[in-house]
Order: C-alpha cells, then structure tokens, then sequence
C-alpha cells in the first residue's frame, strides 16, 4: 500500500496541529510504515481511506493510536552520559534543606527518567528528591510506567546501576528487566504537550529538554522554551541535546557548557 501526496499532507497537518511537530518530506517512508502498521491492526488494506477515516473524526481513539505512534521515540539509558556527569557533580552543592527536582521533558519510554533517578538515588540515597518524566505519547507514559526494557537498551549503562537498580527477569522476562521498586517510587509520569498549558508540575532543579527541539521549527522552539523557564528554580539548569542549540532563540539563558543552560 502506498499513501498518496493529498494523503501525506492531510496526516501531517494533522499531526502538526496536534503535537507542534512538522514532518518533512524525507519522513515518508516514515510515515507509510507506520500507518501501515495501524491501518493492519484495523484491517483496512487500504493507506489512503484509513487516513480518510481517522482525520473524519469518527474515531478519537485512534487520532491518539496515530499521534502516538508519528511521535518520534529514540531512546536509551544514559544517552548523551556528559549530562549526567554534570548533574552528578551539581548534587555536591545542593541544599540539603529543599527536595532536588528533575524533570525529563520529552521522556519518551521512561529511559532518561531512570538514569536521572539512578544517579540521584547514587549521590542521595533516602533524602528527599523526585523524577517528573511527561511526553507527548500516551503510549510512551504507560510504557514509562511500567518501567519493563529488553535489556539491550542498557548497553550505555554503568554496571554498577545495572546491578543495583535493574532486576533480571526470568521465564516469560527472559532477556528483559525491571527498574528496581525503589526508583519508580520517586520518578512520575504525566502526558503533556510542550506548546499547551503544562499540568502543575512544581520548580526543578534541571530540566532535560533534550532531542525534541530539533522536530520542532523555530518560533515553536522559543515558545517551548519560555514555557519551561519559570519552573527553573533560581541558578537551575536546562539541558539541551548536543545536536540542538539555544543559541538563536533570543532566549534568557546563558550557555554553561556544551547543552547546558542557566537562566540569566
């Protein structure tokens, strides 16, 4: 099955309005497989009408299915490990009297939330902090959740956190593991947008805004900013993929080092 260009422009615009996201062109291979996948599931052996269908409006549940399933889920545990090196070495200057918030802005399936959560449990054992992962995805929040991964996704991971925070599973688990209870404890997860009113989530420490801003163009890069930047605590810092820079945007930070931010 093929989706035609009227087809493709319609789902993206769609998807636009939604999630903030634009998909270009060189997404349609993309795209085709992964309506392809959702159409399957429906039973409809056809790209086109399926598109007809959903973006009728007949189905909310499957806009979602469709929102969730475009979004762009790359992930793994510590990706971009300099950052988590830098937020190792600003918990030696915490205050001991205030709880150490962070939260994970785009935090996909719950990977970047966990290897914050490991190297605060590390560095602070039982005193007080917490983890705050959202995301776009509804899908992605109820895998975050879950806190179930094969365990290839912890290739990067130090092997010290794997044995301290990872339970092996066995039997009908084989080759997955679970996130020990100790961390899920601390770390929760909500469904948000970036470009819509934020649900109550409180003044952090760090916020990692890290590999989402590159999808976005950039008037919706600056407004995605400002929003995040009253719930910086005074000092606090936001994190920024190494591929992604602020440096355009007008914005009141001031560089750190290499994807680190404080408001100015």
């Amino acid at each position: 099955m093929q989706l035609s260009p009227q087809s493709f422009a319609a789902v993206t615009d769609f998807f636009h309005q939604s999630s903030g996201i634009r998909l270009s062109a060189d997404k349609l291979a993309l795209v085709q497989g992964r309506l392809q996948r959702l159409a399957n599931e429906r039973g409809d052996r056809d790209l086109d009408s399926y598109v007809r269908q959903v973006l009728s409006g007949s189905d909310p549940a499957e806009q979602v299915r469709l929102v969730d399933r475009l979004t762009t889920n790359e992930t793994y545990f510590f990706r971009e490990p300099q950052h988590f090196a830098f937020l190792a070495g600003l918990l030696t200057k915490r205050s001991a009297s205030q709880p150490f918030r962070v939260w994970s802005a785009a935090s996909s399936s719950g990977e970047e939330a966990y290897s914050i959560a490991m190297v605060l449990h590390d560095r602070l054992g039982d005193a007080a902090w917490e983890v705050v992962g959202t995301d776009l995805s509804t899908a992605m929040v109820d895998a975050a959740r879950q806190a179930l991964y094969p365990m290839n996704r912890a290739q990067n991971m130090p092997e010290y956190y794997r044995k301290q925070y990872c339970l092996k599973g066995e039997g009908a688990y084989e080759g997955q593991m679970l996130i020990h209870r100790k961390l899920r404890e601390r770390v929760r997860f909500e469904t948000a947008n970036l470009l819509e009113p934020l649900p109550a989530l409180g003044e952090f420490d760090v916020i990692f805004l890290r590999n989402v801003l590159i999808y976005f163009d950039t008037e919706s890069k600056r407004e995605i900013v400002l929003q995040l930047l009253p719930l910086l605590k005074p000092g606090a810092h936001l994190f920024s993929g190494h591929a992604e820079s602020l440096s355009n945007l007008n914005l009141p930070v001031r560089p750190v080092q290499a994807a680190v931010y404080q408001h100015a």
